[in-house]
């Protein structure tokens, strides 16, 4: 019953999906987005890591460069300065997420986890599904240009037959002939 209780107030995928965000190239989630999704505090989610920090090497989580945080809340209207941590914000890859679970160890943590988990996989079935269209519509291209270079050989060709059958061939006449002609 609780569980079902904990389900009815998660967000939705398109909200969790709309706090992954693209920094060097990887899929993350700031801790920021995350803490609000856990419904813990943004200090109490980075102690937690802290304290753990061996279970999340570079590839799971790092913190942003000043430059990049700045880029980041250029990018938001609604971030003003003053209004957010002045330390730099953790930015979390699907691993890093996916270890979060075992650090901030409650119910929401863990149905949470999973449906950040399920929208990453949505994602990167998104990206093979537009790039596996992308290569059919190449193939279709390729084939469609085949069909032209066929069509215009068959134009070529039949060209080439209107030509020959425009200079008629001087005919021999056919049937009696009268002397006077």
């Amino acid at each position: 019953m609780e569980n079902e209780k904990l389900k009815s107030t998660l967000f939705p995928d398109e909200l969790i999906a709309s706090k992954i965000y693209l920094i060097r190239g990887e899929k993350v989630m700031l801790d920021t987005d995350l803490s609000s999704v856990y419904c813990v505090e943004t200090r109490v989610l980075k102690q937690a890591v802290r304290r753990n920090i061996d279970r999340f090497p570079s590839d799971f989580m790092f913190e942003l460069t000043k430059e990049e945080y700045e880029i980041l809340r250029s990018q938001f209207v609604t971030l003003k300065r003053g209004q957010h941590s002045k330390y730099l914000p953790f930015a979390f890859t699907e691993q890093g997420v996916a270890m979060l679970s075992s650090v901030l160890n409650s119910q929401r943590a863990i149905l949470v986890n999973i449906q950040i988990i399920r929208v990453f996989v949505k994602m990167r079935e998104m990206v093979t599904d537009t790039l596996n269209l992308k290569l059919d519509i190449e193939q279709i291209k390729k084939k469609l240009t085949n069909h032209d270079k066929n069509i215009e050989l068959v134009f070529s060709y039949l060209d080439e037959l209107m030509e020959k059958q425009e200079t008629p061939k001087p005919r021999k006449a056919i049937g009696f002939k009268n002397g006077n002609e």
